[in-house]
């Protein structure tokens, strides 16, 4: 029996230590284009030259670059005093190679990355499309014919504005997020760069899902993907993003941002598996606007971060619309993960749930930031929250933060919250069974988190669970 046990541990280990290089392994930095550090006019005309951008989009980033300029650093939420933007690399391009159609084009040691990664494995197996940015831009794009065929696209930002400008134009941070929206999305709006484009034609369903992942590699710089998504009248897909970045001693910043503009009776699912490292400020932003009888899923777990602050937002905006929020934070030590949700109700009849949960450990933080709003003259809305938070030890901390605007008195409101620590009966029920107390904390936690896992395929959850798993650890860095 010690024999088998000793096997199984040595095992246990050495995938562990695979997993854990999977999402630490790092390549020596180089570029064919580096912009100076911080954020300056010189430096927003430098990268959109370097993108050959028409006029247009520089016209915008240097707006975007006044609103930030003007605009406060938050004095909510966690704190950001640690955040230097004047030393952050706003835009970094690898290598001459982006957008590659052909994974064999794509350079090896950038290719071995995401190969490491499980991309483009997962997409031969059970994806539609995959896009994968490295640092700054793109470097590989593919979608499977059979969509493209139907009229779907699937491409990075660049190529939508060369070969779908008009779109870009008319969608491009202006009805979903404005630059003015937050100082972060005006530092995105300035130096925005890679990301993705996808749009789906009316009636048409993607029945496979289509990811892009991001993956920062240098120390001390910021990744500012965008991604617009555009479902019009009864078309539905499912988007996965994926991000990941190794451990330096300089912080890193994302500060991506995405819109979705889901059409009458559309259905759009955007899941967000994110393991950043423990020195990443992450401040995203994310929006979608819903029109009548379309239905918007978030399904987000944010890892990894020295900081996250992200609530992701959605509009329901014709009658019937609906919204589903179902997020999961991990904090560890020195972690502070602020994440949460937003809905407003802009329309009669329209539905929204939001369930939150939260895992904290050695001293980490987590925070649910929520707020449902419900506008005059939307009769009918039907809105639940619940909030449950798992704390592993004494020393950690879960707050609570829902807000309720409700300005409409036909209206059914709900809210729960619970905040727990794993049961010792739990525990010493599962060691009865012959589990190991390591093993059975995790399958505990695993339990906790089912409601989001079930939501993804099943690479991805077993994605998910392995993360959870290495974070318990504190195998990541």
């Amino acid at each position: 029996m010690h024999l088998k046990v000793s096997i199984m541990s040595t095992e246990t280990k050495e995938w562990k230590e695979a997993q854990k290089e999977r999402f630490d392994h790092r390549n020596p930095e180089r570029s064919e284009y580096k912009s100076p550090e911080g954020l300056s006019e010189e430096v927003i005309r430098e990268i959109s030259d370097e993108k050959d951008e028409p006029d247009w989009m520089l016209e915008r980033r240097l707006k975007s670059f006044e609103h930030f300029k003007r605009m406060p650093m938050p004095d909510w939420g966690p704190s950001l005093h640690e955040l230097d933007i004047g030393s952050i690399v706003p835009y970094l391009k690898a290598d001459e190679t982006t957008g590659e159609e052909d994974w064999d084009e794509v350079p090896e040691d950038i290719k071995d990355t995401f190969d490491k990664l499980g991309i483009p494995e997962a997409e031969q197996e059970a994806l539609g499309g995959v896009g994968a940015q490295y640092e700054s831009e793109v470097v590989y794009q593919n979608m499977k014919e059979q969509w493209e065929e139907k009229g779907v696209v699937f491409t990075d930002i660049d190529t939508a504005i060369e070969e779908h400008e008009d779109l870009v134009k008319e969608y491009f941070m202006t009805k979903g997020v404005p630059p003015s929206d937050n100082k972060f999305a005006a530092l995105h709006g300035a130096i925005h760069s890679g990301g993705s484009f996808v749009y789906i034609p009316e009636g048409v369903t993607v029945e496979m899902p289509i990811q892009a992942y991001f993956r920062m590699n240098s120390e001390g710089m910021g990744q500012f993907e965008h991604t617009l998504i555009i479902a019009e009248d009864g078309a539905d897909v499912h988007y996965i993003e994926g991000c990941s970045a190794p451990m330096y001693s300089r912080h890193n910043v994302h500060a991506g941002c995405v819109e979705v503009f889901v059409g009458e009776d559309a259905s759009v699912q955007y899941s967000t598996v994110q393991n950043w490292s423990k020195n990443t400020f992450n401040l995203n932003t994310k929006r979608a606007r819903v029109k009548s009888g379309g239905t918007m899923d978030w399904i987000s777990g944010s890892m990894g971060s020295k900081v996250t602050m992200l609530s992701p937002s959605t509009h329901l905006e014709g009658e019937g619309a609906s919204d589903r929020h179902i997020t999961i934070g991990f904090a560890g030590e020195g972690q502070n993960i602020d994440t949460g949700a937003k809905v407003s109700h802009l329309a009669p009849n329209t539905s929204s749930t939001i369930e939150s949960k939260s895992i904290s450990m050695d001293g980490g933080r987590t925070n649910y930031r929520g707020l449902v709003r419900v506008s005059p003259g939307a009769k009918g809305v039907k809105s639940s929250v619940d909030c449950d938070a798992l704390m592993l030890d004494e020393d950690s901390i879960s707050d609570t933060m829902p807000y309720e605007e409700i300005k409409e008195s036909d209206v059914d409101m709900a809210h729960e919250a619970t905040v727990g620590s794993i049961g010792d009966e739990d525990i010493f029920y599962l060691q009865s069974r012959g589990i190991e107390e390591d093993e059975a904390m995790q399958m505990v936690v695993s339990g906790f988190i089912e409601p989001l896992t079930e939501e993804l395929p099943l690479e991805y959850a077993v994605e998910l669970n392995r993360l959870v798993e290495l974070e318990m650890e504190g195998s990541l860095g």
